[in-house]
């Protein structure tokens, strides 16, 4: 009889084992296509005044999807002003409006900021030792880029939290290792 009771817990744990594996491989988000950088327009993003810009010809995948939201989301956190004549250049997708820099606002890779739907709504975010509360004001493209429209960028990876300074600043990054660095982010 425990034999019997035995195998039968084996054989649950195998088939709940299974449907987690499924359920995880089902999550996963896989690139969605890939396109092909235009030449920049005369005076505008070039490689040699910033590696960033896209390199022509040259194929950048794209994601309509991000990782799944968990507690604890791994991400990658960059930069970005969100003020008039900033890095962004154009208002913020949910609200029309430019963002000081001493505000913590951020942008979240387009599977992330889902349609609009975390748009004003508040994030914390975890990294170097510390956490911060940051308003979602803005997308990263994942789906496009390389174009005048994204001031020839290539477009975001999906599992991108662009912040403001004050994001930086609460998370006591000093600022000569600004730029990019690996936190965790949940919705509050």
């Amino acid at each position: 009889m425990k034999k019997q009771a035995y195998s039968s817990v084996l054989i649950l744990v195998c088939f709940l084992f299974l449907l987690l594996s499924f359920e995880v491989k089902a999550q996963t988000c896989k690139p969605s296509g890939k396109i092909r950088a235009k030449k920049p327009r005369s005076g505008q993003c070039t490689i040699e005044d910033d590696p960033c810009c896209c390199k022509e010809v040259k194929l950048y995948t794209t994601y309509k999807c991000s990782p799944p939201v968990s507690n604890l989301t791994k991400a990658t956190l960059t930069l970005n002003s969100f003020e008039a004549g900033g890095d962004g250049s154009a208002p913020s997708k949910c609200d029309n409006q430019y963002h000081s820099d001493d505000q913590p606002v951020v942008a979240l890779s387009t599977g992330w900021f889902n349609k609009k739907k975390r748009c004003l709504k508040y994030i914390d975010i975890h990294g170097n030792g510390k956490s911060v509360k940051a308003k979602v004001v803005d997308e990263c493209d994942s789906t496009m880029g390389c174009d005048a429209a994204h001031d020839y960028y290539p477009p975001c990876h999906n599992n991108i939290v662009v912040a403001s300074k004050a994001v930086w600043k609460a998370l006591g990054v000093p600022i000569s290792q600004w730029g990019e660095i690996d936190i965790y982010w949940s919705d509050t």
